[in-house]
């Protein structure tokens, strides 16, 4: 097919048409069970009436006005993400890389320092700054120089934490479950030992909630898990249910550094992107929503470990609340080729791992449905390698 367009993905053998709830349609009426979101990003479903409804009002009152107005949404959205997290100073961006960019040079600025440490295997966006910041290498490839002051700690090591964390750190950033690394999860004494390094030597910790908040572990965030303190949150992706919007969230004690001038963005905060997230942090909060998320996790990684038991080709499941990994002993691209082929559409997390990433909305008996063909997937698919 003839394109104008970069070829910056792998774009697959299928064109979307529409969506609704957990179910995606091509134009010739094809249907697909949705464990994907939009790469984590549609968490409600898709087409969310309360939702399409909030932004197809402001639609019709106004897209833009420039950040030099008041925007009472803004204000709106801000106390509602400041009553979620204890952080009362909100900055609102367009994606999730420019929402680290923000919490990068805000760092710096308020420590006087210039490192940042982040973990191998992490990922933070593809700006130049969140890129230094992410440590794999093949995301570097072909754009060296890369800025200065990043230095990358091995994940889920609390030993070298001590060694990587020191006075002259300015900022940690980690994520507490990597999710482009292969969905590995932080655990709990090294999360522990990051924050306690970071206020120990006088940094900042950054916690990068883009792909793991909103609902998606289980909480409105996922940090809100392990009882960490940290002094700035970036969010992206699900915040505006797949509106493009982002926010980083710190600590009042941090506003005095980002004054008139000091950073900024045309689109950021626009009504359009407020009245989405308005109405979507309205649905995260529905009671019964998140205890639902906890309920489908505990079945589906029981379910799915069950049934990997005995797999000659699964080497782990792992994950928390709707953001799961199975792990394979070889590149899980066949897998994910066959899965289309049986109506079903996901992710995968590197090059051996499947990652399933459903809107929390989905119903038991639609995800159960959609792990069994995951299952079956992985196992016509072994049969063909054997």
């Amino acid at each position: 097919m003839s394109t104008h367009l970069f070829p910056t993905y792998k774009r697959w053998d299928l064109t979307f048409e529409s969506a609704n709830g957990d179910t995606i349609t091509t134009p010739d009426g094809r249907e697909f069970i949705d464990l994907m979101s939009g790469i984590g990003t549609v968490n409600m479903g898709h087409n969310h009436p309360e939702i399409v409804g909030a932004v197809e009002k402001q639609l019709h009152r106004g897209w833009h006005g420039s950040n030099f107005f008041q925007y009472d949404q803004q204000e709106q959205v801000a106390a509602q993400l400041a009553d979620m997290t204890g952080l009362h100073r909100v900055f609102f961006a367009n994606s999730g890389t420019e929402a680290n960019e923000a919490a990068i040079k805000l760092a710096r600025k308020a420590t006087g320092r210039e490192e940042i440490v982040s973990f191998t295997q992490s990922f933070h966006g593809r700006t130049y700054g969140s890129m230094a910041a992410t440590g794999q290498a093949k995301i570097h490839e072909g754009y060296a120089p890369l800025p200065d002051g990043f230095t990358y700690a091995p994940y889920n090591d609390t030993e070298q934490a001590e060694k990587y964390i020191t006075s002259d750190t300015a900022a940690v950033i980690v994520e507490t479950i990597q999710g482009e690394g292969g969905v590995v999860p932080g655990t709990q004494a090294f999360l522990e030992k990051v924050d306690t390094l970071a206020k120990a030597n006088g940094a900042l910790l950054i916690i990068d909630e883009v792909q793991t908040g909103m609902g998606r572990t289980g909480e409105q965030f996922s940090y809100q898990k392990f009882g960490l303190d940290p002094d700035i949150v970036t969010v992206a992706k699900g915040l505006g249910n797949g509106f493009p919007v982002a926010a980083m969230m710190g600590k009042e004690a941090l506003q005095s550094y980002f004054g008139p001038g000091s950073h900024g963005t045309t689109l950021g905060g626009n009504p359009l992107a407020m009245a989405a997230v308005h109405a979507t942090l309205n649905v995260l909060n529905t009671p019964g929503l998140l205890s639902g998320v906890e309920a489908k996790s505990k079945h589906a990684l029981q379910h799915l470990r069950e049934q990997c038991e005995a797999s000659e080709m699964v080497t782990e499941v792992r994950g928390a609340g709707l953001m799961i990994g199975i792990a394979c002993g070889q590149p899980v691209a066949p897998i994910l080729t066959k899965l289309q082929e049986k109506g079903v559409v996901a992710l995968p997390a590197g090059e051996k791992v499947i990652r399933l990433l459903p809107p929390l909305t989905i119903s038991e008996e639609r995800l159960a449905q959609g792990l069994d063909t995951v299952m079956g997937a992985i196992k016509e698919t072994a049969k063909t390698k054997a």
